[in-house]
């Protein structure tokens, strides 16, 4: 009986749980957009992720705010996921519910959308109390990952405990709630926003699933690969890294230009043909067969 998903996509999810068995950690790019996508899928990373940030962003809206749809984020990962031929997990932060089965519907939502994986926080997206008490946080956690196990491929569920990023640097604490997420089922555990290496050694030795770290931040700016293969880590993320790269680059030419700096910072930039050639051709991957169906 088909399913509506292609195999394709059970592909990726294999291809992208494989990834996380390597022997050596790997680093998933974010793209914001299919054109981002189809840059990093051209640079040769092995899989992608959306972000929250990124997108939030791109629309001109802060993030973390709740003022991006679940709707618009579907669209977002729909976009990516069809620009490339690489694995995709969707930033789906807290889930876009207000309880535990509304985020196992967003998850299997994802699911059609094209994602073989995704991310749930432990936020809440309310500036005033932003990180939710361990046992509701676990519930969704735990809702997210039957979901995935219902999919007719194996969705890589990460569940993220977010207190550094939220002023609530209590390592303690992260590591229960990330042991806690381990046990209802999560694939991946993240922390974004740990402090420096020790933590990440600390994290790493504490759980027995997979870790994903956020790099080029904070006390982990300067560590490299090796450095976070050392402490234990299995997959690497920059979050909002590129992108925030990106609109940097675009705002220090504006102000060079309005400054009296002339336009030395545009001319830097990628040529108009260079840009050209890197979306000529066909899309990264094509549309999936109707035929193909699991």
């Amino acid at each position: 009986m088909s399913t509506g998903f292609s195999t394709t996509q059970h592909q990726r999810a294999v291809a992208f749980r494989r990834l996380h068995e390597l022997p050596e950690p790997f680093v998933v790019a974010n793209a914001w957009d299919a054109g981002t996508a189809r840059l990093l899928t051209r640079t040769g990373y092995a899989a992608l992720a959306t972000t929250s940030a990124g997108l939030a962003f791109s629309l001109g809206r802060p993030d973390g705010r709740n003022l991006v749809s679940l709707e618009e984020t579907l669209d977002n990962v729909r976009a990516v996921a069809a620009a490339t031929h690489l694995p995709v997990s969707a930033d789906l932060e807290h889930g876009f519910a207000r309880d535990a089965d509304g985020v196992a519907d967003t998850i299997r939502l994802a699911a059609r959308a094209g994602a073989v994986g995704a991310s749930i926080e432990d936020t809440t997206g309310d500036p005033a109390d932003q990180v939710r008490p361990l046992a509701e946080a676990v519930q969704r956690v735990r809702a997210a990952v039957a979901a995935a196990r219902a999919l007719p491929f194996p969705f890589t569920v990460t569940a993220r405990a977010d207190n550094f990023l939220y002023g609530r640097a209590d390592l303690d604490d992260t590591i229960a709630r990330l042991r806690a997420y381990e046990e209802a089922g999560a694939d991946v555990l993240y922390a974004p926003g740990l402090p420096d290496l020790n933590a990440v050694r600390a994290v790493c030795a504490a759980v027995g699933r997979p870790v994903n770290v956020l790099a080029g931040v904070g006390g982990l700016a300067g560590a490299s690969v090796a450095d976070l293969a050392a402490c234990g880590v299995r997959r690497i993320s920059v979050g909002s890294g590129l992108a925030r790269a990106a609109l940097g680059a675009a705002w220090a030419a504006a102000r060079d230009i309005l400054d009296g700096g002339g336009f030395r910072t545009v001319a830097q930039a990628p040529t108009y043909a260079d840009l050209n050639r890197m979306w000529d051709g066909p899309p990264a991957v094509a549309s999936p067969d109707p035929r193909e169906r699991v």
